[in-house]
Parts: C-alpha cells; structure tokens; sequence
C-alpha cells in the first residue's frame, strides 16, 4: 500500500475515493493515475489487489484531493467512463465529505448497538446515524438519550409484509448502510434486494458456525477452543453473504456458558464497529461472495 503524505492536502471536504475492479492486464494503474493527473487531482492513497496476473482479476481503491471537487464530481465522472469502458471497469466515485446515513436494527441486545452509538459520539465513525428500528420497545430512551430517532414497530408471522413497507418508507431517501446489531429476525428477500451489498449482520460465531439454538451451549459441550464473530453482507442464503470482517478469542475447558457469551459480546461488538467503518470509508469490493478489504 502506497500512503502518501503530501503538502498542502485539502482533507476531507474536496477527498474523492474511487473504488474499481477489473480483468488484470498492464496499464490500469497508469491509466487511473493519468486521468487523475489531468484533471489536477492529487492521489493520496493507492491500495490495490490482483487474483492472479494471467486472467485474473484487478481491485484498487484510491484516495485523491481535487479542489472543489463536489462541483466537479458529475463531470469527473462522465470523463472517466471512458477509461472505465476501455478496461471493462466496474466502479464507483464517492466524496468524504458525504457521510454515509446508517440505520440500526436492533432486537433486545444492546451490546452491538452501544458500540457503534460510542464510536458515533466520539466521532470515531466516519457516518451518521439516521435512524435506530426495533422490533421491541426496550432500546428507545437510550438511543434517545443521544438524540437519535428510535422507531418501535414489532413484527408477527402476519405482519411482516406490513413491517417491511413501513422499514422502507421510513428509510426512504434517508439511508445508505442498513446494520442489523443483533436484529432477531429474518429480513425479506425484497429488502435485500434493495439494499444490495448495504445490509451488515453480525454473526454470532467464527463461520461456519455451531447451527440451529444456543450455540454457546453448544460450542461449550463440544469443548471449544476458540470462539469468534463474523461480520458479514446479507443476501438471502441465511448466514451465506461475503465476509467483511472476523475475529476469534481462546477459550478453555474452564470457561462456562456465561463466560463464553460474555466473551462472545465483546468480539461481536467489536468485529461489527470494524466493519461498518471499512464499509463507511468506502474500502470494500464484492467480487461474486468474497471480499477484497483494503484495511487502513
């Protein structure tokens, strides 16, 4: 990874980040690099990946300083079609200084939820929380408490096609992240679909995980040595979404179910906070079900 420190950097507020992906072949780099210089940009950082030199494929993910470049992004972007066209890119051109609008779902554990509302407040997420949706009641005078919208509307067997509409009505133009925290429940393919590859679950194991109920109890009858959390896309394979971030404790014989679930809360929350900042800074490609990270 190349982290350029250059003089006279605008921050944020003109910070372009591009993300591409591509077959492999010479030329990409210099191309991207080229249009970028043209258009008197200055790359500041430049992370890139390749499956394989031989028809594989080409991820990168550039960070660049373009003064008044929210004026000039419509343009930019239509210019740059023609490189992309050239090298059959997929990509995507956003600004840092357009912070990604979160939704919370949330069931009745706060852990997850705590977590990201105190990287929130401390400014260490790079995003702002639009809104917390629940499907109990229990949850509402803490996120209230930091001044974030808290809709209650419990969900039944008969109601979930309601439930949905009502989700995405509220969530209508106001949304870019959906974050499931522990959210207890299945959510519909055509949700999915709309926010494709910007639905976050987190995994209450190191998948492939312990199915069906209480996994602690079963990883801890097995005699476990290590649990984990995984932080993954949702897509309609239950628990089957590209992988964004995982992490992994040591346990032993001596730890009991407590234990484990206490220890378990931990790594959820934390591995769920890492993820949903990769996603917010914009440092994530999907290539089929993997991802390509660029971690900072």
């Amino acid at each position: 990874m190349v982290d350029i420190k250059a003089s006279g950097a605008s921050g944020n507020h003109n910070r372009g980040r591009m993300l591409i992906s591509c077959p492999d072949r010479p030329g990409i780099v210099a191309a991207v690099s080229k249009f970028l210089s043209g258009y008197g940009a200055n790359i500041v950082q430049s992370d890139q990946y390749t499956m394989d030199p031989e028809g594989g494929m080409f991820f990168i993910r550039i960070a660049f300083d373009l003064t008044d470049l929210e004026n000039r992004q419509e343009k930019l972007q239509q210019d740059f079609a023609e490189v992309a066209a050239e090298f059959s890119m997929e990509w995507s051109l956003s600004l840092a200084s357009r912070r990604k609008r979160l939704a919370i779902f949330v069931s009745k554990e706060d852990h997850c939820l705590l977590e990201l509302l105190w990287h929130w407040r401390a400014g260490d997420l790079d995003a702002d929380i639009a809104m917390v949706i629940s499907n109990h009641p229990d949850m509402e005078s803490l996120v209230e408490s930091f001044g974030i919208p808290y809709y209650h509307i419990p969900v039944t067997a008969d109601t979930k096609a309601e439930v949905e509409k009502r989700h995405l009505e509220l969530m209508k133009d106001k949304v870019d992240l959906v974050i499931l925290a522990r959210y207890m429940q299945i959510i519909p393919p055509s949700f999915i679909e709309r926010y494709h590859n910007r639905i976050i679950n987190i995994h209450h194991s190191f998948l492939p995980a312990f199915v069906g109920a209480k996994p602690y109890a079963q990883a801890q009858n097995r005699g476990v040595k290590l649990i984990g959390a995984t932080a993954h896309y949702v897509t309609e394979e239950l628990d089957g979404g590209p992988i964004i971030e995982q992490d992994v404790q040591r346990v032993s014989h001596r730890d009991n179910v407590d234990d484990l679930k206490r220890i378990g809360r931990h790594i959820e929350r934390t591995v769920l906070a890492r993820a949903v900042s990769l996603h917010t800074e914009d440092r994530i490609l999907v290539h089929q079900n993997k991802t390509v990270v660029f971690s900072k």
